[in-house]
């Protein structure tokens, strides 16, 4: 007698698989540029945290943090305060850009365009209607929706569902593939919502005006947008997983990556009596090649070469990169250096030294 076959449940049949989530650094925990200091938004645009970019056209003064206020499973979040009124902006808004590398599954812009979730905690000292939308990086397609915050200062977890945009031009390559748009204030707003149109809005009508109301705070964390029509629980990743998908995008050298001063950074050689270059490898390869530096102050930095030391920097800048490494050429005041020789590059002030490395950002 042939004995039938049975299918057994597994766990493999009912968990909920990683990967699921398109944000990066959607628990608001990496924040290389700033290290958690409260940064001023009037007229900015600045990443208020890695991945997340803050931009709005006002006079007024408004003022972004990562703090450790959080729902429970999570550790951080980003706070924005608004330190004034106006009622004047023709937009204020946190956007996150996705590489299109990371969005060609979603086949926007064909027939079987898939259907998307945006799922976050949310808190803020205003109740009411505020505005959560979708966008194309050309702006001509966009999907403008809504939640509601019930409770003042407390934290609520919404749910958005988004069909997919079978028209309209998706960009699947190194450039912005989707725009996350959290628009917290505009003179103007649509009515058409849920749907795709061919414009950029980014505003409902009937939404609150943050920038109206002196004082206010807005924070938002635990942000996640997978395929679908089901909200599943936020995908954490690991810290250092998340740092390197950021460092991608942006990559900073400051005194975390010093056990002290004069802990080196990059080596080289001197290339004039003055000056050397150095190689700085990246820990992971660049979305594209950096083209310019910030530098907190050159002096925060120095080479060290045979015999001689604490010679400080007067001038830092790239003489040659790629999406891997970086040659920068270092130029001190002294001149009493041989050419030829091994130079080191370290930081002397791991308090206040950065270095931010610009340029591939989206």
């Amino acid at each position: 007698m042939a004995l039938s076959k049975i299918k057994s449940s597994s766990m493999a049949d009912t968990a909920i698989h990683g990967r699921r989530n398109l944000i990066i650094n959607g628990a608001m925990t990496i924040d290389q540029r700033n290290s958690g200091s409260s940064v001023n938004l009037a007229n900015a645009k600045v990443f208020v945290v890695d991945r997340f970019y803050w931009i709005e056209n006002s006079s007024e003064t408004p003022t972004s943090q990562q703090v450790t206020d959080a729902p429970n499973g999570f550790t951080h979040s980003v706070k924005i305060t608004n330190t004034s009124t106006t009622t004047t902006p023709s937009y204020t808004q946190l956007i996150h850009r996705i590489e299109g590398n990371n969005v060609s599954q979603l086949y926007f812009g064909n027939s079987s365009a898939e259907s998307v979730t945006l799922s976050f905690y949310v808190k803020s000292s205003l109740t009411g209607q505020f505005s959560a939308s979708l966008r194309n990086a050309d702006s001509d397609r966009s999907n403008v929706s809504t939640y509601t915050i019930n409770s003042a200062n407390t934290w609520e977890r919404k749910i958005i569902t988004f069909v997919g945009d079978t028209t309209g031009t998706w960009a699947t390559d190194t450039s912005v593939g989707l725009n996350i748009i959290f628009r917290l204030d505009d003179t103007g707003g649509t009515s058409s919502l849920n749907q795709w149109t061919a414009t950029g809005d980014a505003f409902a009508s009937g939404s609150v005006r943050f920038m109206g109301n002196a004082s206010a705070t807005w924070q938002i964390t635990g942000v996640q947008l997978e395929v679908g029509e089901q909200a599943t629980p936020f995908e954490h990743r690991s810290y250092g997983e998340e740092l390197a998908l950021c460092q991608r995008y942006c990559y900073v050298i400051n005194g975390d990556h010093a056990e002290s001063a004069g802990s080196t950074l990059a080596t080289g050689h001197c290339r004039a009596n003055n000056a050397a270059y150095v190689h700085l490898y990246f820990p992971v390869p660049m979305r594209t090649y950096p083209t310019s530096i910030t530098v907190s102050d050159v002096g925060d930095f120095q080479f060290v070469t045979y015999g001689i030391s604490n010679n400080f920097c007067t001038t830092i800048s790239i003489q040659e990169a790629n999406e891997r490494a970086v040659l920068l050429n270092l130029v001190v005041g002294a001149t009493s250096f041989t050419v030829g020789d091994g130079a080191i590059f370290t930081i002397s002030d791991t308090t206040n030294g950065q270095i931010i490395f610009e340029g591939a950002e989206l």
